[in-house]
């Protein structure tokens, strides 16, 4: 008993002398929650409406919003071909979430929608139909039933899953995650085991031995890339409208972001565990930061800031509404700023290494 004790006791100090596992484990569970409260609990769950043509009883009511927060925005003019090609355009940019056109005789509507959110098409759909059935009995003896609905997809389908919706996130987050960890492992593996210090000591330059890693790492996540991608969509059946070699090329460089970023990492611990203690700081703010729940401004801004951001919104414009290129650039640029502003920091880090 007294041997069981003894041991520990010594893990016990051995822990009160590591300060920075001791601030990873009294704060870091501490920030994540209170980040994941702030999200949750502060999200913008105000549905944007545009209506394109409605009777203003039927405009008043769809405002009411039935104990949801509803803001109907008027696209109406002379032209109601311009008038829909405005509202589904605003619906592309993200500026409304769904478009309406309701006759005066209120016999039927014709509803505008982004379906990849499966969950938030359906609760619009029923916010529409609602406020049509709420007008029609205050006006004219006509059912619900009798009312006719069209509705056009403007991105999704009726068909379109939950995991659709998600499933072009969390490729991006499931690479980042992965890469980022064994990245930083390996590499913490070669600084312990004093291959890079012996490297240190040659004529290559820092610049040289961190291009020279990244490439390394760059074939196992070039593995690991093309078969989660491949799994997601042709396994899991997960929808890709645009290109698969967007698709493959956008979670390449983010790999290679992750890979960069865990490297940096990796200098700022000095053991395996260490290096999982991270996650909580680096990877969990990021899955809830990049676009996967709803924000609001404050949080939005942040997530700015934020690299898998970049990922998760090129990866939803190729596969949720089949954008190409043009609509991507700027993502993969930012990408490629985030991956060698990393560099820059192994380049430091090595710097202060070999003048140890």
């Amino acid at each position: 008993m007294d041997r069981i004790a003894i041991l520990a006791f010594r893990i016990v100090d051995q822990l009160r002398h590591d300060k920075r596992t001791m601030a990873l484990i009294l704060f870091a569970p501490i920030i994540v929650l209170f980040l994941v409260h702030s999200i949750l609990t502060g999200a913008d769950n105000t549905y944007k409406i545009g209506v394109i043509s409605a009777p203003e009883d039927y405009v008043t009511q769809l405002a009411k919003g039935e104990d949801i927060s509803v803001e109907v925005i008027d696209f109406s003019n002379g032209d109601m071909d311009l008038a829909i090609e405005n509202a589904i355009n605003a619906i592309k940019t993200e500026e409304i979430t769904a478009a309406v056109s309701v006759p005066d005789d209120l016999a039927n509507a014709d509803i505008y929608l982004d379906g990849t959110d499966t969950a938030v098409a359906k609760q619009i759909t029923g916010i529409i139909k609602s406020a049509l059935s709420l007008t029609l009995r205050e006006k004219l003896p006509i059912s619900i039933e009798e009312s006719e609905y069209r509705t056009t997809y403007v991105y999704g389908s009726e068909d379109t899953s939950s995991f659709d919706n998600f499933g072009a996130a969390m490729i991006g987050i499931i690479i980042f995650f992965f890469v980022f960890l064994i990245a930083g492992i390996n590499f913490l593996g070669e600084r312990n085991s004093g291959t890079l210090e012996k490297m240190l000591s040659t004529p290559i330059k820092r610049g040289e031995i961190v291009i020279g890693y990244v490439l390394g790492f760059s074939i196992l996540a070039l593995i690991q890339t093309v078969i989660v991608t491949v799994f997601v969509v042709y396994v899991l059946d997960v929808t890709v409208i645009g290109s698969i070699w967007y698709v493959l090329l956008i979670n390449l460089l983010t790999a290679i972001m992750a890979l960069t970023l865990g490297m940096a990492i990796s200098g700022l611990a000095s053991s395996e565990f260490q290096m999982v203690q991270f996650i909580p700081i680096i990877i969990i703010p990021q899955i809830f930061l990049c676009g996967l729940f709803s924000l609001t401004p404050g949080w939005e801004l942040l997530g700015k800031f934020v690299p898998l951001t970049y990922s998760v919104g090129a990866l939803r414009e190729v596969m949720l509404h089949g954008n190409g290129i043009g609509d991507i650039w700027l993502d993969l640029l930012v990408i490629l700023g985030f991956s060698a502003f990393f560099m820059l920091l192994n380049v430091s880090f090595l710097r202060k290494q070999r003048s140890i």
